[in-house]
């Protein structure tokens, strides 16, 4: 009779839902910081000394943008940005823990525990997943964002909307344009995906285990995510600076017919043609941006994404 009661697991469905809802939520927060943080990559890009700065940094860009562009400036890339998070949120999530499982079952070791290493890699693994399903949609946000009709930086792109810059790069492109720098995008989204999920479900078990703070207290939520949010902008930032150069650079048509990027042939090459001539700084150009970006994106992602399904799992129950 007690088995009976006990409610069932959610469905991939009402998962999704809640996960995305969740991803919406913290996307149109974080999406100004992610402008700002893209423009700042593109700035000065190849330049020794980092040439004629439009922005001196993260709070002139934002400024200049409202300034110049108002709400819609700002939001640049907000369509394509929310279906991007919802599905990388749900991937990460879904693969991320079937991975740690299979990958615990291979070592002799119980599918419930929380090895770092384990964690590690299926975090990777699902990144790469979530990156190559959802490179057209992270392509198009990214020249969106670039693109200033006021205070240009970098290659422009002028899209009408989401639908016409999927339309235009397909016409022109064809099928290899909506992949360009996919590599990029599983070598960022797999060094994001590996430190941000463990390091917050490490944090959170700590805090609890060792009775610093219960276990599901919104202030628990709160530093574990915090946590978690600066890992992924320590580790993430050189691959994102690199994947932002790669999406946005200039192209030009080869013999065969296949457009070309002029700058960079891959993210490795981008590294280190921005480490000859901008330095490692190069690498971080950025970097307090995509804290702001990040941190508080990774702080509201986990946090509702707990207290929605909290939320769903108590209101569900009640009609179980």
């Amino acid at each position: 009779m007690a088995s009976s009661t006990i409610p069932p697991p959610l469905s991939m469905l009402e998962s999704f839902l809640c996960g995305g809802l969740a991803g919406c939520i913290a996307v149109t927060v974080s999406n100004p910081a992610e402008v700002a943080k893209t423009r700042l990559q593109l700035q000065g890009e190849l330049v020794k000394g980092g040439g004629k700065r439009v922005y001196k940094d993260v709070l002139d860009v934002l400024a200049k943008t409202w300034r110049n562009e108002g709400i819609r400036g700002l939001q640049r890339g907000l369509g394509p940005a929310y279906v991007y998070q919802s599905l990388l949120l749900v991937t990460t999530q879904g693969s991320t823990s079937r991975s740690g499982r299979t990958i615990n079952r291979s070592i002799g070791r119980s599918i419930t525990d929380q090895i770092p290493f384990t964690s590690v890699v299926a975090g990777a693994a699902s990144g790469i997943i979530g990156a190559s399903f959802g490179n057209p949609l992270f392509l198009i946000k990214a020249r969106m964002q670039a693109y200033s009709p006021i205070l240009p930086v970098g290659t422009q792109h002028y899209y009408k909307s989401s639908f016409d810059a999927l339309a235009t790069i397909f016409r022109t492109e064809k099928l290899w344009g909506l992949l360009r720098g996919m590599d990029a995008a599983i070598l960022r989204t797999a060094m994001g995906s590996s430190v941000q999920l463990p390091t917050y479900k490490w944090t959170k078990n700590q805090l609890g285990s060792h009775g610093l703070l219960p276990s599901n207290s919104i202030l628990t939520y709160l530093v574990s995510s915090s946590v978690s949010g600066v890992c992924v902008c320590i580790v993430m930032q050189p691959a994102d600076t690199a994947l932002t150069r790669v999406y946005n650079q200039p192209t030009t048509r080869t013999p065969d017919g296949r457009l070309s990027g002029i700058l960079y042939r891959n993210p490795i090459d981008c590294l280190w043609k921005t480490f000859r001539t901008e330095g490692v700084f190069g690498w971080y150009k950025g970097s307090t941006a995509q804290f702001l970006r990040v941190a508080p994106h990774t702080i509201i992602t986990l946090t509702v994404n707990d207290i929605i399904l909290g939320l769903y799992k108590d209101i569900r129950n009640r009609r179980l």
